[in-house]
């Protein structure tokens, strides 16, 4: 089956990181977003993806091709219509008669896709939220989806469509957004996903619901460190022994990393060749070949290749910063 996942934002909320990585290039427990995503997808029976790239479209590119050996196909999006205008993008790609699976490449999620795959109807992944006014929405009758609404004014339903999609003809979805496309219907100045799910709920096509309690924002710093935290309790990888060091799991280190008396975690995500000296480090982020010296850290997201030494308590630098304190 083949999944499309779009990943064409510029994660302006994650500035500075993303000045220099795509979102969903970023760690979280030891891998990028993105590796998350696909591990999940393929253990589920994906063997075929088309990701929607844009900005530094290329990086997401390579890391994909070096990591999975599944056949994948890369659509660039130059300009940022909305979600129906991206997935209309991957036209050329897809049959009609196919079904079809569509995963947001922002948000890492904990749900069991294989029934999902195997439902004899399309269905969408929600979770309850107390402000739905920041989400496409369904309106439901049991599992059955009656209405679905995008960022309603007014809330009309708690369901929020939290980003899984699973469509039993890609053809029903493809002609829905040619209908949107051709009639130039947006909402908030975009061709929208949920418009043309209900579009298709209008001409006949059933809908249900999934529910997806396990759904974790990377879309800010602070939604990325409590991502970090939650996903390192699932972390079973069997740590080295760091001679003049104390390491309060639960945390991700890097097998080629260098760790010199520092106390580690927990909740502490250490990149690939990063430096820790004379550290204090909990509850934070640190990217590959990063340097970290004489320093205590809390709630922090250092990026790749950044060197820090001093003495502060939180901090936030992007790739290639150097800061010392003190």
């Amino acid at each position: 089956m083949k999944a499309i996942i779009p990943v064409a934002g510029v994660g302006t909320r994650l500035r500075p990181h993303t000045f220099s990585h795509p979102k969903v290039l970023l760690n979280v427990a030891g891998k990028p977003i993105i590796g998350h995503i696909m591990d999940k997808l393929i253990s589920a029976g994906i063997d075929e993806a088309i990701v929607i790239v844009g900005y530094l479209g290329d990086m997401v590119e390579d890391w994909l091709t070096k990591h999975y050996s599944i056949k994948f196909t890369f659509v660039n999006q130059p300009e940022r219509l909305g979600l129906a205008h991206a997935i209309w993008m991957c036209k050329p790609y897809l049959s009609k008669t196919e079904p079809l699976f569509i995963i947001l490449g922002d948000t890492i999620f904990d749900v069991d896709l294989e029934p999902v795959m195997n439902s004899p109807f399309s269905t969408l992944g929600v979770k309850d939220v107390e402000d739905p006014r920041r989400f496409g929405v369904a309106v439901t009758d049991g599992e059955k989806i009656l209405k679905l609404v995008e960022k309603p004014d007014t809330p009309v339903s708690k369901h929020a469509i939290v980003g899984l999609y699973f469509l039993q003809q890609a053809g029903l979805l493809l002609d829905s957004i040619d209908h949107l496309i051709d009639n130039k219907i947006v909402t908030k100045g975009e061709y929208q996903l949920t418009d043309a799910l209900q579009l298709m709920i209008e001409r006949g096509e059933k809908f249900t619901t999934f529910p997806v309690s396990g759904w974790y924002d990377c879309g800010k710093p602070e939604t990325l460190l409590s991502t970090n935290k939650i996903l390192l309790k699932n972390n079973t990888a069997r740590l080295k022994t760091y001679t003049g060091c104390i390491i309060n799991e639960p945390v991700f280190i890097a097998d080629n990393a260098i760790l010199e008396n520092a106390i580690i975690g927990p909740n502490t995500t250490i990149g690939e060749h990063a430096v820790i000296t004379n550290t204090i480090i909990k509850d934070s982020i640190i990217g590959n070949y990063a340097k970290v010296s004489s320093i205590m850290l809390n709630h922090s997201i250092v990026g790749n290749n950044a060197g820090i030494t001093g003495n502060p308590n939180e901090i936030n630098i992007g790739d290639y910063s150097e800061i010392r304190l003190g």
